[in-house]
């Protein structure tokens, strides 16, 4: 129970559960091993109606709370984080953008395939030398009569490769700003321009089953009208776009925690050492009890983020405190999920995916905001005059 819960939440929660039970519980681990999209089992999702969730239902969404999206991302995590990243990614990077800064134009053009994950959307910062430091992007947009035209490449996108992708937002430098500082701005590109590729990355420590790929640009031309939000707004775009997309990867944070205790739990009562159970011994017992506090810490933390987020109040902060917390508490409980496991969980097992567990929860301390950033953005607000 929680205090900030309503009827829709459980139902919500009740109804991704139990799809993420009976249809990607019993497939997900061969996908995963084979490093394959589940494009058709994305595509199942759609009769939950978990795309776009949170945009409006003039746009094809479902008008709800940003709460319950969260929610959804965290029970799919409890069962696979592959799958909850292509939400997660889906609906906080790709649509979220696009609803808060496009042009009714842009709206109408963009989100109602997006909202019925007709089509999937992506959202590309990363280069080599841009990820924490925004600064250092590289890509270059160049005005022309037409709009614009792009050459450069983003890496480590998710939901950017697959037959699903239907385009990409993503930041490019523009200019220097009288001051002298880089300019940097957002746009927006669809398949078939020509120029834009994509490649699906393989050999992945993690979310195996996830769309995660490389995004190239060679003279790309974008119209004017496909400018997202305004010229040298693309940083604070971005930042934006990140708050709230810091909740839904703490989500999956939490979801995989749970997932992983879960497993602990129902092992420990059927492993025995000694004659007993293990799960009768203090050390493990110990150790079933400190999952539980911090899991149960880190849904609280997570779910009033959502509240202020979700009551017009800022989140900035709490957002950057719920992901540090939650990615902190599923490398905690993922790890002494493997000690109980022992030997047994070093090897693929579909009933107990601890193993899959413990390496996908290595990339929530770093993507969209490493656990030193989100310190420096929390230190800065404790230290600031209030």
């Amino acid at each position: 129970m929680n205090a900030l819960l309503k009827k829709v939440h459980h139902e919500v929660r009740a109804k991704v559960r139990a799809f993420a039970e009976e249809k990607i519980k019993p497939v997900i681990g061969e996908f995963e091993a084979l490093e394959q999209f589940p494009m058709d089992l994305v595509k199942s999702m759609r009769s939950l109606n978990i795309f776009g969730m949170h945009a409006p239902v003039a746009y094809g969404g479902q008008g709800s709370d940003y709460l319950s999206f969260i929610i959804a991302v965290e029970e799919l995590a409890r069962v696979d984080s592959s799958m909850a990243a292509t939400l997660a990614a889906h609906n906080s990077l790709g649509i979220g953008p696009i609803m808060a800064f496009g042009t009714e134009e842009q709206k109408q053009k963009y989100l109602p395939g997006l909202c019925t994950a007709e089509n999937l959307w992506a959202f590309g910062l990363t280069e080599e030398n841009a990820g924490s430091d925004a600064q250092g992007v590289q890509t270059q947009a160049v005005q022309t009569d037409k709009g614009w035209l792009v050459n450069g490449h983003k890496k480590y996108i998710t939901n950017a490769a697959s037959e699903m992708v239907a385009g990409i937002s993503f930041v490019a430098q523009t200019g220097i700003r009288p001051d002298g500082k880089k300019e940097f701005t957002t746009f927006l590109v669809s398949k078939g321009t020509p120029g834009y590729t994509k490649e699906f990355m393989k050999q992945k420590f993690l979310w195996r089953a996830a769309d995660n790929g490389m995004v190239y640009f060679k003279d790309v031309e974008i119209s004017a009208e496909d400018q997202l939000g305004e010229r040298g707004q693309g940083i604070k775009i971005m930042l934006k776009t990140i708050d709230s997309g810091r909740l839904s990867i703490a989500a999956m944070g939490l979801g995989l925690a749970q997932g992983a205790y879960e497993m602990a739990v129902s092992f420990s009562k059927k492993r025995k050492q000694f004659g007993n159970a293990i799960a009768g011994f203090q050390s493990i017992a110990f150790k079933l009890a400190d999952m539980a506090t911090k899991i149960e810490a880190a849904r609280n933390l997570l779910y009033h983020a959502c509240w202020l987020k979700d009551n017009g109040h800022p989140f900035g902060t709490q957002s950057a405190m719920a992901k540090l917390y939650c990615s902190q508490v599923a490398s905690d409980v993922a790890s002494e999920a493997m000690q109980i496991f022992g030997g047994a969980g070093f090897f693929r097992n579909d009933e107990y995916p601890i193993e899959r567990f413990f390496r996908d929860q290595r990339l929530l301390s770093i993507g969209e905001g490493t656990s030193e950033v989100l310190r420096m953005v929390i230190s800065r607000d404790v230290l600031k005059d209030k």
